[in-house]
C-alpha cells in the first residue's frame, strides 16, 4: 500500500480533489505535502493530533511533510461559525504560541535532514505589499464562490462576515502557492472544515503556475455524541501536560465510548489494523482491554513511555454493586450515595449542580439523570477521585 492507501484504510480521508491522480502520485514519487497550524492557543489539542498522526504515517511511507505554522494567518484567524469574530492576538502571543507548537510537533514528526520541513508563514505574509498582493492574486478569487462555502456562508448569514475575515482564504491559498514555489510542495491536507480553503489553494496554483496541485481533508475526530473534538471541548484535550495532566489525559481515553473506540485506535495509534480488529471484536465490558491499550498508546505518543507506564499503573478503585441496582435505572444522586462517594443525597445534589461529577468523562449536571448501564462505569468526582463499577 502507498501512503495514501494507509490513510484510507485507517479512516483518515474525508475528501479529495483528484483521487485517481493522487493515488498515482503517492505510488510513483516522494510527495511533499503540507499541514498548517494556526497558533490560536499555547498548546495543540486532540483535534490537531489527528492531522499530525496522518502526517507521521505518510512520513513513515517515505513522503515529506511540511509543517506550516501560522505566524501570518494567525494574525487574521480562520472564520468559524461562532457569532463573534476570533479575538485578535498580539505578535508576541502569536510567536509564543508558535514556539510551543514547534516543540509539540516534534513528538510526531522526524525533522532529520531531508525528512520534514518546518516553516512559518509569518516569514512571507507579514511582509507583503498589500496593494501589489491584491492586484496580482485577488483577481483569481470569486467572492460568490467564497460565500458558497459552508463555513463562510453560515457566518455571512449569521453574525456577518467582515472584509478582514474574508482575507483568510486568500492568505491560505497563497501559502500553498508559496510552498509550491519554495519546496515543490504539490499537496495540501487539513481538517475537513478546511475543504474550501484547500480547494482555493489548489485552484490558485493551477491558475498562476499552470501546474498540477492537489488537496485532501482528514475526517474530524468526534466524541461519542457526534460533536467535534477540539480545544473548546471539556476534558482531556490539550497535549501540554501543564494544561491537561497526563493522568487525566490517560483517563479520558480509557473511558471513551464504545461507538468511537475503533476510530480512535485507528487514527490515534500506530497499532496494526489486524491488532485493532482483534481488540475491538468484542462488546460491552469486553472492550475494556482495548480502551486500556488506546489510553496507553496515545499517552505514550504524547507524553513518552515513562509517563504512560506511570499513569497506567495507577489503578482506579472499584465498587461492586448488584445488577438489580440498574435493572430499572438508578438516579445519579442515589448512585453517588451507594458508591459512598458522598455521604448524603443533598451533598450529591450539590456536586452534580456545581459540575463536579462525570460519568465516563461526560459531565452530569442534572440531578434527575438516570443510569441504566453499570458494568465498567467510571464515576469521577472533582479532578482526582475516581471509582469504577463492577456488577455481580
Amino acid at each position: 500500500m502507498n501512503g495514501l492507501d494507509i490513510l484510507k484504510q485507517r479512516g483518515f480521508i474525508a475528501q479529495m480533489t483528484h483521487e485517481n491522480e493522487m493515488d498515482k502520485l503517492f505510488s510513483e514519487k516522494k510527495v511533499i505535502f503540507y499541514n498548517g497550524y494556526d497558533p490560536t492557543a499555547d498548546s495543540l489539542h486532540i483535534g490537531h493530533y489527528v492531522t499530525l498522526m496522518a502526517a507521521a504515517w505518510l512520513q513513515k511511507a517515505g513522503h515529506v511533510p511540511v509543517i506550516l505554522m501560522g505566524g501570518g494567518t494567525g494574525m487574521v484567524g480562520d472564520p468559524d461559525k461562532a457569532d463573534k469574530m476570533r479575538p485578535l492576538m498580539t505578535l508576541e502571543e502569536i510567536d509564543h504560541n508558535v514556539s510551543r507548537f514547534n516543540a509539540q510537533v516534534s513528538r510526531f514528526i522526524d525533522f532529520s535532514e531531508g525528512k520534514a520541513i518546518m516553516v512559518d508563514n509569518g516569514d512571507w505574509l507579514r511582509h507583503l505589499n498589500y496593494t501589489q498582493f491584491i492586484r496580482e492574486y485577488g483577481i483569481h478569487f470569486s467572492v460568490n464562490r467564497m460565500l458558497s462555502a459552508d463555513k463562510y456562508k453560515t457566518k455571512f448569514e449569521g453574525s456577518g462576515l467582515n472584509f478582514f475575515e474574508l482575507n483568510y482564504v486568500v492568505m491560505q491559498a497563497y501559502d500553498f502557492l508559496e510552498l509550491n514555489r519554495r519546496f515543490d510542495c504539490d499537496v495540501q491536507a487539513g481538517g475537513n472544515d478546511q475543504w474550501s480553503n484547500i480547494v482555493a489553494g489548489v485552484d490558485l496554483i493551477r491558475r498562476v503556475e499552470g501546474k498540477d496541485a492537489y488537496g485532501f481533508t482528514y475526517n474530524l475526530l468526534l466524541k461519542g455524541d457526534g460533536e467535534k473534538m477540539g480545544k473548546t471541548v471539556g476534558g482531556a484535550t490539550w497535549l501540554d501536560a501543564n494544561k491537561t495532566a497526563p493522568h487525566d489525559f490517560y483517563q479520558y481515553f480509557r473511558n471513551v465510548q464504545d461507538t468511537i473506540l475503533r476510530q480512535y485506535l485507528s487514527m490515534l495509534t500506530f497499532l496494526p489494523m489486524e491488532e485493532i480488529d482483534e481488540l475491538t471484536a468484542h462488546e460491552g465490558a469486553g472492550l475494556n482491554k482495548a480502551k486500556e491499550v488506546l489510553a496507553y498508546e496515545v499517552t505514550k505518543i504524547v507524553h513518552g513511555q515513562a509517563v504512560a507506564d506511570e499513569v497506567s499503573s495507577v489503578r482506579i478503585p472499584t465498587k461492586t454493586l448488584q445488577k438489580s441496582d440498574f435493572a430499572e435505572g438508578i438516579n445519579i444522586l442515589d448512585l453517588l450515595v451507594l458508591t459512598e462517594l458522598v455521604p448524603s443525597k443533598s451533598e450529591a445534589r450539590r456536586n452534580v449542580q456545581q459540575g463536579g461529577i462525570m460519568l465516563n468523562d461526560q459531565k452530569v449536571t442534572d440531578p434527575a439523570h438516570m443510569i441504566s448501564e453499570g458494568e465498567g462505569l467510571v464515576i469521577q468526582k472533582g479532578k482526582k477521585i475516581f471509582i469504577k463499577i463492577t456488577l455481580e
